[in-house]
């Protein structure tokens, strides 16, 4: 009788232990088949504005075009609120084989930066051992669960610098790899206790950026060696952990190109997939702000981060946006410009994150 309930959580996913989201993983093999837009639907997470999900993400929902939602604090009321609204969105029937649950994500990393009023209160500047990263994590994984949200875009994995953007924020756990590699692995691994799953961002490394790409295109001049010597190893040490996925920066690294690395494929395919062997889940920071203004329409970014290796363009403005993006991947498909063999592919990693969510 143990061993026959044993057997049931780890179905479930309540005893999970973490695994390296290597790119030997063969998770993904037992995906449904998908029409094309459903192919394209995985690869997208919706924003919308208000408590209120709009109708017509409701009726993509149904469909099986849409992986999940994106809230910020502008979709809550509180805590009941929120996820009163993701139940609503969690029980609409959708098609089979793509009825596992909806990633629902939100940046919580902690103190200036919860869409959630609740823990952790703490910065991760002013956290100060692995214990406590730990504890905040735990923290952010019981108020993002009690407001329905399963997915944190957290923890920031970038090595600060001195004056640089994140680190006047107080976003970063500090300036040296080895206490931001420890600290983001303890949080990461807090919410892992809590049922949630969580993000390492931002890739290949934000630390020494100026400005936040929130604001302004950034170019960082960082050299090879020193990327894949200081900013990569809390990254490989997350993957190592079994990160579940890994947020790729707007900014600028022209030490491998001249693409921000959401758009470019030697940072997604070859540096994160090949270099580091990730073969979880690979999202952007937003595509919507001033960093990738010069790329093209909303359609263009879109596409240029599927092309790259990007799993889940994001676009977090507005539920519009994200279907613009739909769109432009669908016509993309279409027209031969993206492999419908290479979408589905990539839908299949999501459809595994998604069935990792515990229910």
């Amino acid at each position: 009788m143990l061993s026959r309930i044993v057997a049931a959580l780890l179905a479930i996913g309540a005893l999970e232990q973490p695994q390296p989201q290597r790119s030997s993983a063969r998770a993904s093999t037992a995906a449904p088949a998908l029409t094309l837009r459903q192919a394209v639907g995985q690869h997208m997470i919706f924003a919308y504005e208000g408590e209120r999900p709009p109708p017509a993400l409701r009726r993509r929902i149904a469909r099986g075009e849409a992986a999940g939602v994106i809230v910020f604090a502008r979709n809550v009321r509180s805590s009941g609120q929120l996820r009163a609204a993701m139940r609503r969105l969690q029980a609409i029937r959708r098609p089979a084989g793509l009825r596992a649950p909806l990633i629902v994500m939100a940046d919580q990393e902690g103190g200036p930066v919860r869409r959630i009023p609740g823990a952790p209160t703490r910065a991760a500047a002013e956290v100060g051992s692995t214990a406590q990263a730990r504890a905040d994590g735990e923290g952010a994984a019981r108020t993002l669960r009690a407001a329905g949200v399963n997915m944190d875009l957290a923890p920031v994995a970038d090595v600060g610098r001195a004056g640089a953007a994140l680190t006047r924020e107080r976003r970063t756990y500090g300036r040296t790899q080895r206490a931001v590699a420890s600290r983001a692995s303890a949080f990461a691994a807090g919410l892992r206790r809590g049922g949630v799953r969580a993000t390492a961002k931002h890739f290949p490394g934000f630390g020494a950026a100026a400005v936040n790409t929130d604001n302004a295109a950034q170019r960082i001049d960082t050299p090879l060696q020193t990327l894949r010597s200081t900013d990569l190893p809390p990254f490989a040490r997350l993957i190592d952990d079994g990160i579940d996925a890994v947020m790729l920066s707007t900014a600028v690294y022209p030490a491998l190109d001249d693409r921000p690395a959401a758009f470019s494929r030697p940072w997604v395919t070859g540096e994160l997939r090949e270099r580091l062997g990730f073969a979880g889940v690979a999202i952007t920071d937003d595509l919507g702000t001033p960093a990738v203004a010069a790329f093209g329409s909303t359609r263009a970014r879109a596409v240029l981060a599927v092309e790259a290796g990007v799993d889940l363009p994001l676009f977090s403005s507005s539920y519009k946006a994200g279907a613009q993006a739909a769109e432009g991947l669908l016509a993309a498909a279409g027209d031969g410009r993206l492999d419908a063999t290479a979408l589905r592919e990539q839908a299949r990693r999501v459809l595994a994150l998604r069935a990792r969510i515990p229910h």
